[in-house]
């Protein structure tokens, strides 16, 4: 069982510069930008304060993960993570429904993705607020945090999916999390899949 270990922080955006700033100073290397929109389903089996069902899209292509969190109260988690790329996330969809599984919550991001060594580290802009996590072993973590040196770093205990619902609008029995720019010029069904125009 793949086991996820991250720890999230949430950012000012004079730290998200520092951090910007100073990641490719320790060695860190830029792996790209992506933007992306998540969709969270609702079912029997799942209970979204310790487990999701999530269909990611990332441009044309799409990832399924199912996220089981261990209970803890360290500010690292660990959590079940399981997941597979997809060709045809909108007969995954189908599918989804078939078995019972209805949209529950949609939230947008945007991700620019690093790498130290084994560590990753991703800044993220949703819209509740910036963030950073890092991923790796523990120590990774550490190391990495150390290394940073960004001062007064708060990490945030409460998943994406957690702000999304506090912070999101419901919308025909889904709550969104949204960009304004996304929400005025893109048009996306209940699944969170673009519609073309």
């Amino acid at each position: 069982m793949p086991v996820e270990i991250e720890k999230k922080y949430r950012l000012s955006k004079k730290q998200r510069e520092e951090v910007l700033q100073r990641l490719p100073k320790i060695g860190a290397k830029r792996k790209g930008e992506e933007f992306e929109v998540n969709t969270l389903y609702a079912g029997e089996a799942l209970d979204m304060g310790h487990s999701v069902l999530r269909l990611r899209r990332v441009g044309n292509r799409a990832i399924l993960t199912y996220k089981e969190r261990f209970p803890s109260s360290s500010p690292i988690k660990h959590q079940r993570e399981d997941e597979t790329r997809l060709e045809n996330p909108e007969a995954m969809e189908l599918i989804l429904e078939a078995l019972g599984f209805t949209p529950a919550l949609v939230y947008e991001k945007r991700r620019e993705t690093w790498r130290l060594g084994k560590t990753e580290i991703v800044i993220d802009d949703l819209p509740f607020g910036l963030f950073m996590e890092i991923e790796g072993t523990e120590q990774g973590i550490g190391d990495v945090e150390k290394h940073l040196a960004i001062k007064r770093l708060r990490s945030e205990n409460a998943t994406y999916p957690q702000l999304a619902v506090k912070h999101g609008v419901h919308s025909s029995g889904v709550i969104e999390s949204r960009f304004p720019e996304t929400q005025q010029k893109t048009t996306y069904n209940r699944q969170g899949a673009k519609i073309a125009k």
